[in-house]
């Protein structure tokens, strides 16, 4: 049995305790909704959800660390589950479908850093669930159909490809607006999607690539499992494998050195 699987099912259940608190909410004309320092917004609904996650991992893992996105980091040690309790709250709130509860375990390797070995990527106002375990593969699946195994397409040519960014927010500030412009002319399709579906679209392969410039540990982690174990890349804008720079450009593989290329800062 691979390494992770029991975390994965841990995961999972966890996932459905979140989707039912996140539910119960979506739409409804009383929620409650606060803007939190960083002058992003913060609804009862993110709150409830990573309440219920993190009472679920304290329960079955109760030596592991947990960061979430409401309430922080609590604990040590070589395991750390990283939660994400509403990925696009700003959907949420306004009734938009396209949001998710990412769940991730990450590992302390050798070298002391910490990599995703685990993720779930939970859309229940969509009907669409993606998951992963390091060694184990990367699956689909929904109300309707069995898990479904995922994998990137083999797209090799830019002009052919699917391009999915979030916003235009970033790239400017940080001198890489023209490459991304570049970027989008040189593909054959964009679309500004954003949040966690460009990731998983490029897991499953209908789309090619993604990238955005400002990201947080937690909008990461999940999805960036689900990523490489269906074949793909996922770094930094810096090229770097991982999810600690800040930023995240995911891919095939095919075509990842040459949307790093163009997104480079330009004086």
């Amino acid at each position: 049995m691979p390494e992770y699987d029991d975390d994965l099912r841990l995961a999972l259940e966890l996932a459905d305790a979140a989707d039912a608190a996140t539910m119960q909410r979506f739409r409804a004309l009383d929620l409650k909704v606060e803007t939190k320092p960083d002058m992003t917004p913060v609804s009862e609904a993110d709150k409830a959800a990573e309440e219920v996650v993190r009472a679920g991992i304290t329960a079955a893992r109760p030596d592991d660390a947990i960061l979430g996105e409401e309430y922080g980091l609590k604990g040590s040690g070589p395991r750390r589950w990283v939660v994400d309790p509403i990925d696009g709250t700003k959907n949420y709130v306004r009734g938009v479908p396209v949001w998710a509860t990412l769940i991730s375990l990450m590992a302390e390797g050798e070298d002391g850093v910490f990599r995703p070995v685990v993720g779930v990527v939970s859309a229940p106002a969509l009907g669409r669930r993606w998951w992963a375990a390091q060694g184990s593969g990367a699956y689909s699946g929904g109300a309707l159909g069995e898990p479904t195994p995922i994998e990137v397409s083999r797209v090799g040519e830019l002009g052919d490809a699917s391009f999915a960014y979030s916003s235009l927010t970033g790239w400017e500030e940080q001198g890489r607006l023209p490459g991304f412009l570049d970027l989008t002319r040189a593909c054959w399709r964009t679309r500004g999607y954003g949040d966690f579906w460009p990731y998983m679209m490029v897991a499953e392969g209908s789309l090619d690539l993604c990238a955005e410039p400002e990201l947080n540990l937690w909008d990461m982690a999940a999805v960036a499992v689900v990523v490489q174990e269906a074949g793909g890349r996922f770094t930094g804008l810096d090229g770097v494998d991982g999810v600690h720079g800040g930023n995240a450009a995911a891919s095939n593989g095919l075509l990842h050195d040459e949307m790093l290329d163009l997104l480079r800062p330009r004086a």
